[in-house]
């Protein structure tokens, strides 16, 4: 559940501002719906994979192969992404979605603020999520990894191939992939963000999910435009070795905890 959102500062101008108005005075009933997260989590997942798809279903091709980080292994089936599919759709439909709609509930009696938030704030807001929630991801992860009885119930179907592709991002337990929404639910709660930014955070989150574990290290990967990103490579290299890079995101807790590596 979000907090209400708090003002703290004047619209960035007519852009934002009037993007918001649509959205709060035409949608406000679905932006408010408690099926909202789960249902945008599973359509905005999918339709990040999509490219993915398409540059794996032509990944014999030179050119395309010089950008898998496992080049030298062939790209994976249209019947496994479809079989991947399937089981997040169904974990989806049978748990998470009863279970986060339960958790939503109480959204539907908040207010929604009338101002949309500055483009400062907007930056800043999305920065801290996403900073709080590799925060929390990287404790969890590293417990998962650390303690055994964890890994086998919980973590252990996500690390079943050691090349992963875009879509297997959410092929998870469904009690793991429960923990990672409420986890970025309550990193957007905690900064107390405006709705406009939490659904910026999360368009945001899901899209390092998936390029994260494409499997490909594209020229335009936001890792190569921002530094302290660890991107597909960081992210490829811990489901081949399992004790590195346990971070989703960022790299300076790894770093911290000696758990960084570049291979």
């Amino acid at each position: 559940m979000s907090a209400p959102f708090t003002p703290r500062g004047t619209p960035c101008g007519p852009l934002l501002q009037n993007l918001w108005d649509y959205v709060r005075n035409e949608h406000d009933g679905v932006l408010l719906s408690p099926y909202l997260p789960a249902i945008c989590a599973l359509l905005t997942h999918v339709a990040f994979c999509a490219p993915f798809l398409v540059l794996d279903l032509f990944g014999a091709s030179e050119w395309l192969r010089a950008w898998r980080i496992s080049a030298e292994e062939p790209p994976p089936p249209l019947r496994a992404w479809l079989g991947c599919l399937w089981k997040i759709a169904v974990q989806y439909l049978t748990v998470v979605l009863p279970v986060t709609a339960l958790l939503q509930k109480p959204r539907g009696h908040v207010r929604l603020p009338e101002s949309s938030p500055t483009i400062w704030q907007l930056f800043v807001d999305v920065f801290a999520c996403l900073l709080l929630f590799d925060t929390l991801f990287f404790f969890w992860h590293l417990c998962l990894h650390r303690f055994p009885w964890l890994y086998r119930n919980i973590h252990q179907q996500h690390h079943q191939h050691q090349a992963p592709f875009a879509l297997q991002a959410q092929d998870a337990s469904t009690s793991e992939l429960l923990s990672l929404l409420l986890l970025a639910r309550f990193s957007a709660w905690f900064v107390n963000c405006h709705p406009l930014t939490e659904i910026l955070f999360h368009i945001l989150n899901t899209w390092l999910a998936v390029e994260d574990h494409s499997g490909y290290n594209l020229p335009w990967a936001l890792h190569r435009l921002l530094p302290f990103l660890g991107g597909a490579p960081h992210h490829h290299t811990h489901h081949s070795r399992h004790n590195v890079n346990f971070a989703p995101y960022f790299t300076h807790w790894d770093h911290l905890f000696g758990t960084y590596s570049w291979e």
